[in-house]
């Protein structure tokens, strides 16, 4: 990595990729070589390829090309960065005061209508947040130069400094599993924009420094959607701890929001073109609103088009798996299934049958009846995220109760429902809870090669491995939370 000795002159795609000269085209979905969701998956590896990685660096071109244009919220100069931060503080803090004066004068939830809708949401924002910190990956290697410390230590925070409790990747993981929502494999090509973007920068970080240093700048400071994802989560009994915690890590005193703008003036050139250097900080800033955005995500919410996504895609598995004695508009469901595209017929013929029921408690419709309860005929084929959707379907507007599909919570005086933070709470003090047992040993070959290889190593070796360990696609694993913890002590100390 060549960080120390770059020319901070604006980039030129041709010199630098010389066979990807690509123009703000190759964002758009299905646009070939360059599309958003192949980058993001051939750089999500523990060892791009160069050519996966000249294809990112060749991504980051067209997306800055792509949003050069747009509005930039960074001031013209530098100066006084730490005054635009707080005032940005200060601004979502009053949005936010006068969201939480309406909700308790009786204003709905700003967000999500059901808890089906919030569970759409953490599905839909996946590929970006199970890349969470990226960006800054590729900064790794000047470690100890105090220049790069406020960077390097929000990586290292971004990892939880290798505690699995705290890295913040290993944390959507686990929520995505608690609420039985799968990796997703069918998101359209925008979802991977914002992800994509990121891992472009941790693997071409010799080329993109400025960019990185604006990116960062940008998506650290703390925007209200944060804080009312937060708060609606909590209030649909969902855990909102991965969301807290970003509220908490991006302040202005002395977390990820201060050290962005400390980060500009350690790196800003006193010698050399500092007004490029702004110039490509602010575009590199521009990146963090590429793609499909949180309220975006939100707002693209529509309940049945998602039920009829869910049976498009168990169609696959379900056609030639049912008897042809039970026939829907006079089809059989064999027959049903056998065409992906035809489920919003298929959902039109259930409702005139009479097996759904929109508007009444899902345990009225036959279908439900199939999924879920005794005898189940279809018992263990939805998933927990898609039975979610299917019964707030089928209740609609009551299910902006919150009411989880497949289990009981406590219920607060006058029938209101328990957030998350008191059925945790309530749950802890339940007489019979055990303490938290001690972790088992965890077997892992990455791991025994740590552990075996570290010690012979000098300390250019040691930083190698480690730093390779540490990769957006493994930094959450057994070997990457202990190569964190050990990049901590022994190189960044």
């Amino acid at each position: 990595m060549r960080i120390a000795s770059y020319e901070w002159s604006v980039p030129n795609g041709a010199q630098a990729l010389p066979a990807c000269a690509l123009d703000a085209q190759a964002l758009l979905p299905g646009e070939g070589a360059l599309g958003a969701e192949r980058v993001y998956r051939s750089l999500l590896s523990a060892r791009p390829s160069a050519e996966s990685r000249q294809r990112g660096a060749a991504f980051i071109h067209a997306a800055l090309a792509s949003t050069g244009a747009e509005p930039c919220a960074l001031p013209e100069t530098p100066d006084g960065l730490l005054d635009w931060t707080r005032g940005n503080m200060q601004a979502v803090a009053d949005d936010y005061a006068h969201y939480l004066q309406s909700r308790t004068q009786g204003a709905p939830r700003r967000y999500f209508a059901n808890r089906a809708h919030a569970l759409y949401f953490l599905r839909c924002v996946a590929p970006t947040k199970l890349v969470d910190g990226a960006w800054l990956y590729g900064l790794l290697p000047q470690g100890r130069d105090p220049r790069f410390e406020h960077l390097v230590t929000t990586y290292l925070e971004e990892l939880g400094s290798g505690d699995p409790t705290k890295n913040h990747v290993l944390l959507y993981r686990k929520l995505m599993a608690r609420y039985g929502i799968e990796a997703p494999a069918d998101l359209p090509e925008a979802f991977h924009v914002q992800g994509a973007i990121q891992l472009g920068l941790a693997w071409n970080a010799d080329a993109f420094l400025p960019e990185i240093i604006g990116f960062n700048l940008g998506y650290e400071q703390l925007p209200l959607h944060l804080l009312i994802t937060s708060y609606e989560l909590n209030e649909l009994a969902i855990d909102p701890y991965y969301f807290q915690l970003h509220v908490t890590v991006d302040n202005t005193d002395t977390g990820h929001a201060r050290r962005a703008c400390e980060a500009v003036h350690a790196l800003l050139p006193q010698l050399g073109d500092a007004e490029t250097f702004w110039a490509r900080v602010r575009n590199g800033s521009r990146l963090g609103d590429a793609g499909v955005g949180t309220t975006q995500v939100i707002a693209g919410f529509d309940i049945e088009q998602e039920v009829c996504r869910i049976l498009a895609h168990k169609s696959g598995a379900g056609r030639g798996a049912h008897s042809d004695y039970c026939r829907v508009a006079g089809r059989s469901v064999n027959e049903w299934l056998a065409d992906p595209a035809a489920m919003p017929g298929f959902i039109a013929a259930l409702k005139s049958a009479g097996w759904i029921k929109l508007g009444e408690p899902a345990a009225h419709s036959r279908f439900w009846g199939l999924l879920q309860g005794e005898r189940a005929d279809m018992f263990g084929v939805f998933n927990a995220y898609e039975l979610q959707v299917i019964h707030d379907w089928l209740r609609g507007d009551a299910s902006a109760d919150g009411m989880p599909c497949c289990a009981t919570d406590p219920v607060a005086p006058a029938g209101r429902r328990a957030g998350f933070r008191a059925v945790e709470r309530a749950r802890r003090a339940a007489p019979g809870v055990e303490a938290k047992q001690a972790q088992p040993a965890v077997h892992d070959p990455d791991l025994e090669t740590l552990r075996t290889e570290l010690p012979a190593l000098d300390l250019s070796g040691r930083l190698a491995l480690l730093s390779s360990a540490m990769s957006p696609a493994q930094h959450w694993t057994p070997s990457g939370l202990y190569a964190t913890r050990e990049f901590c002590e022994q190189v960044y100390r």
